[in-house]
């Protein structure tokens, strides 16, 4: 059966209206200021396959749009009206579990006996258990450490509520209150859900419900396909990293091949490193995922902001993703800052979208999102008080026709920022500044958007403060067409005074009475030739305190003489400039690419560990049998730059590190490693450039 267009525009908004009145229920009845105030929760309508034909454009997180629920679904033999199912076990519910703080809910909807489709709801629980507060920590190596596992279960059976789960959750979770508040605030979304769906079937009837399903995934997947074609034909390879996971400082690199052919899209993501022994894993279950299909979401919204927000958006993209690699990890492994290497993934895909064409895609964002956790004992109470204070990003990339958001950073989702009282209310802590990061954007005609300073005091003692998902320390944000880099992260205890202490990646920060701790953002990259950027507008950034005089000058060209624009000086700067720049990029190494883009850092490393050498070291890495691998390639690294593990990829920038050795000790490990595990050999990817 199928429905007339007008009908079926009219369930598309009905349908619409239904997930946002369910998120507008989980957000307000909240208890979380994470879930309240920031928003990290999400609903939406399921089909009876797991593919949701539904979701909410302003209610909670939209990355969720292409979460996979088959395989929760799957785990249970029949459903009957009163069930609610559970789970956040993110490989006995692959495509819907990601880390162990997020909880899902499946309530399956009934007309007349007959199952019709699901309610679904998140929400991030404030904590489930494990060796830290919040449940989250870059330190831990297995996911038996990040708390409560929750296979896929019923938490309501025909009506009746498992009192043995509750008792489990309430027994490991430092905030047991909140956690049921919250998870009662999903119940509640999808019971709105439920007689929503019901009323809509009352007034339209069954069979044109069950059309209208099949109808809104249809009709946004042609949409889809329509826009993917402005995509030229061919095949875009990039590659972007992780500064380190925390156990060593080892850069982690992220690779995929995007194949284009008349709008269908594949993407291959052989050669990107194997699992990790820390929690920036990112399960997939190794098929298509909205950690991979995000960024395309946000091209075919660019294009079509009327496009209804289901699956059907990404029924054109297929994925490769071999098992093992950090995007899809075999169990145990540690998967609570998954964030981290889901966002670097996007600018992985940005950076393969520039390549077929500059004007679609922006230059690298922020890439990290910090939540920030404070964790204290009410002085009163005794209690324990856990609170996410706020979700810190950067500044978002540059485009072909705007400069990039000044502090925010869409990449992984539209959750919001976070009060500054109602942290303060929740936990001892003031905070100081909330500020955008002067000359953190990379310059560019269309600069990066500028970064955050935020600043706390702590004004208890036994304060424990977690930043999880902190990045872009080495690696910064990357330009595209010859705009420049953003600047990278910084994290700093009692910045300009004596005591001051540069900390770099915290997990459990232990303060006292009167520290100041200070996290600077990266900014986002620039897009396009900073000498052709509008005069006017960089005197409108100095005089917004987004761009200094120095870096106008230094970056753009751009002469003041006493708080004006002297247009003599800045004519000859920028000629000369120009000139300079003509020369660098002429050059520039046989890859051609322009050294701009990415920072001095990232050059060097790639004289070494370049896409060649690297896809042949990881095809030999993931012969190693699992248990092994991440050991193995860590003594690899350390013979290969000694004091990797300590010093990280910044070994490389010293005069004194002899780059041709290095390259003459990756191919002999590459060769041994080869050698010893000969069998199971994965097809390498050809050679590409970045």
């Amino acid at each position: 059966m199928t429905l007339d267009p007008i009908v079926l525009e009219l369930f598309r908004h009905k349908f619409s209206a239904i997930t946002e009145e369910m998120g507008i229920a989980l957000g307000r009845t909240a208890l979380s200021s994470y879930v309240k105030e920031t928003q990290d929760f999400g609903t939406a309508l399921c089909n009876l396959n797991g593919k949701f034909f539904a979701c909410p454009t302003d209610a909670g997180i939209t990355i969720n749009t292409d979460v996979d629920c088959s395989a929760f679904i799957g785990a249970f033999d029949a459903f009957q009206p009163g069930d609610v199912l559970i789970t956040n076990h993110p490989y006995l519910a692959a495509g819907v579990g990601s880390h162990l703080p997020d909880l899902n809910l499946l309530q399956p909807y009934f007309h007349d006996g007959e199952l019709i489709c699901f309610g679904y709801s998140f929400a991030h629980c404030a904590d489930v258990g494990g060796a830290v507060p919040s449940s989250i920590s870059p330190s831990f190596d297995n996911i038996f450490q990040e708390g409560l596992q929750i296979p896929p279960i019923k938490f309501f059976d025909a009506g009746k509520r498992n009192e043995v789960f509750v008792t489990l959750l309430r027994s490991n979770s430092r905030m047991p209150d909140i956690a049921m508040g919250d998870l009662q605030a999903q119940l509640s979304a999808l019971s709105v859900g439920e007689r929503r769906v019901a009323e809509l079937i009352a007034q339209h009837g069954i069979a044109d419900f069950k059309a209208a399903q099949r109808g809104m995934i249809t009709y946004a997947r042609d949409r889809a396909l329509s826009i993917q074609k402005r995509i030229p034909d061919g095949s875009y390879v990039f590659w972007d990293y992780l500064d380190d996971d925390y156990r060593s400082r080892i850069p982690v690199r992220f690779r995929c091949n995007m194949t284009v052919r008349a709008g269908q899209i594949h993407l291959d993501l052989t050669g990107t490193d194997p699992q990790l022994a820390s929690p920036y894993n990112v399960p997939t279950g190794g098929g298509r995922h909205p950690y991979f299909t995000s960024k395309m979401m946000h091209v075919l919204y660019t294009y079509a902001p009327d496009l209804p927000l289901n699956s059907g958006l990404f029924d054109n993209i297929t994925v490769t993703v071999p098992k093992g690699c950090v995007m899809n990890p075999e169990a145990p492994a540690a998967v609570g800052i998954r964030h981290a290497g889901a966002l670097r993934f996007a600018d992985v895909m940005l950076g393969c979208l520039a390549q077929a064409d500059p004007a679609i895609a922006p230059a690298a964002s922020s890439g990290t999102v910090i939540p920030v956790v404070v964790a204290s004992t009410d002085a009163e109470t005794g209690k324990r008080r856990i609170a996410v204070v706020q979700s810190l990003a950067g500044g978002g990339g540059g485009t072909s026709r705007r400069d990039g958001l000044d502090g925010r950073d869409r990449s992984l989702a539209n959750m919001r920022n976070t009060p500054s009282e109602r942290g303060e209310s929740d936990v001892a802590v003031r905070v100081e500044s909330y500020t955008l990061r002067v000359d953190s954007g990379g310059a560019g005609k269309y600069r990066g958007g500028a970064g955050i300073m935020y600043s706390l005091r702590v004004l208890q003692d036994d304060i424990e403060i977690l930043g999880r998902g902190l990045e872009r320390f080495v690696f910064c944000p990357w330009g595209v067409n010859g705009g420049a880099a953003g600047q990278p992260s910084r994290v700093i205890l009692n910045m300009g005074t004596a005591s001051e202490k540069e900390l770099g990646k915290i997990d459990i920060l232990k303060a006292k009475v009167g520290d100041v701790l200070t996290i600077l953002t990266p900014g986002g990259g620039g897009w396009g030739e900073p000498l052709e950027r509008d005069v006017a507008l960089i005197a409108a950034d100095i005089e917004l305190g987004i761009v200094s005089a120095e870096a106008a000058q230094r970056d753009y060209g751009v002469v003041q003489t006493d708080g004006v624009v002297d247009q003599s000086r800045t004519a000859t700067l920028r000629a000369a400039m120009q000139l300079s720049r003509d020369k660098a990029v002429s050059s520039s190494s046989s890859a051609g690419v322009d050294p701009r883009g990415f920072d001095a850092v990232r050059q060097r490393w790639e004289s070494v560990f370049d896409d060649s050498r690297m896809n042949r070291l990881v095809s030999a890495l993931m012969r190693v049998p699992a248990n092994q691998r991440s050991s193995t390639r860590a003594r690899i690294f350390e013979d290969i730059v000694p004091g990797i593990g300590i010093g990280g990829a910044l070994l490389l920038m010293a005069d004194s590190f002899d780059l041709n050795a290095a390259r003459s000790r990756l191919e002999m490990a590459t060769a041994t490693i080869a050698a010893r595990f000969p069998a199971m050999s994965p097809t390498l990817p050809a050679q590409q450039v970045a």
